[in-house]
């Protein structure tokens, strides 16, 4: 689960400088004021970083990146669409990184390890599943409706998606897991007759 909340690390810090420009640009209507302000708070994320001498690893380098080019897109077509459509990217990044069959495996605790690898491998692929669905959605949502509603749906959609998959995987992998230590507890019967008594 550690990677999957260290993807979800970046998608958070991705959508705080998309969602403060779409704050600023609904309260202002100001795309100039608005895109400027959203990079600054990108470039404060990546000096925060080095403030604190942590390591700026490449997702963060390639958010504050999409971050500066799609506000200089917004500013010379005077359109907010280039920073909405900027988390469809870091959604599909992050799928990708995702396809890397048995990434979740090496995160889960070492029973989850022992009982229930392989539905861990399948979830793998569920979850990039959902990051691709997740970028193809935001996208037609940035492109055919408004800002506003693009935020109501969107911020809605992040939150319960993820966490209707999680819980999900959790429940799966508990209610298989469970059944398997039961059965290997469970002590084996003499094959010639299921229902004899042990001599």
């Amino acid at each position: 689960m550690k990677n999957l909340f260290h993807a979800g690390r970046f998608l958070l810090l991705d959508m705080a400088s998309t969602l403060f420009f779409l704050a600023l640009y609904l309260s202002t209507d100001s795309i100039l004021l608005s895109v400027a302000l959203g990079v600054a708070l990108g470039i404060a994320q990546i000096g925060w970083q080095f403030a604190r001498k942590k390591p700026i690893e490449t997702m963060e380098w390639l958010s504050l990146f999409l971050v500066v080019s799609s506000g200089g897109a917004t500013v010379i077509t005077n359109d907010p669409r280039f920073v909405l459509i900027k988390p469809s990217l870091i959604y599909v990044i992050v799928a990708v990184a995702m396809l890397q069959p048995g990434w979740m495996t090496r995160y889960l605790p070492p029973v989850a390890m022992e009982i229930v690898p392989d539905v861990a491998f399948i979830f793998g692929f569920v979850w990039s599943g959902l990051m691709f669905f997740s970028a193809a959605l935001n996208a037609i949502v940035a492109l055919n409706f408004s800002v506003m509603a693009w935020a109501s749906i969107m911020s809605i959609y992040a939150i319960v998606s993820k966490i209707v998959l999680f819980l999900t995987q959790y429940a799966t992998m508990r209610y298989i897991g469970v059944r398997r230590r039961r059965a290997q507890m469970m002590p084996a019967l003499p094959d010639d007759n299921p229902h004899a008594l042990p001599r």
